[in-house]
């Protein structure tokens, strides 16, 4: 599992990171299948930060709202989402470029985020998290009064 933190984490990821952990084709034949359902892609994630929050956009394409999961334990968000293809019952893939059917990442909330406050949204492959900072974090205006 990747953990980075969210004021450091890449607008792209790793290509040969994420070619090793989702190209089970390069796996020795006698893992399990617990094994093989560990493996994981790793989403591509761009990170924008405003004076309210942060929206985190990943690129989850092919997963649908009950095939994701969204969790926030001790500063620590994950991301995790399994892929369903649509393939036609009387078919097989004979070539796919999709070997790992699941995404996952995580990431370290900074203490000025509430990550009890997250609001996701995914629509057309992509998830959007945005996650509000404490009110006292936040850029406070101050007035100057003319004497």
């Amino acid at each position: 599992m990747q953990d980075t933190s969210v004021a450091e984490a890449p607008r792209t990821a790793n290509r040969q990171e994420m070619n090793r952990q989702g190209d089970p084709s390069q796996a020795d034949a006698s893992r399990s299948d617990t094994r093989r359902d560990s493996q994981a892609m790793t989403p591509r994630v761009d990170v924008l930060e405003d004076e309210s929050g942060i929206t985190l956009l990943a690129d989850m394409p092919g997963v649908a709202k009950d095939a994701l999961e969204i969790k926030v334990e001790n500063n620590a968000l994950s991301i995790e989402g399994a892929i369903t293809a649509a393939t036609p019952q009387a078919l097989e893939a004979t070539y796919a470029e999709v070997r790992v059917p699941r995404y996952r990442r995580s990431f370290t909330l900074s203490r000025e985020l509430d990550g009890s406050r997250i609001d996701a949204q995914l629509k057309d492959g992509v998830l959007k998290l945005r996650i509000p900072k404490h009110e006292q974090a936040r850029p406070q205006r101050i007035s100057v009064k003319v004497s």
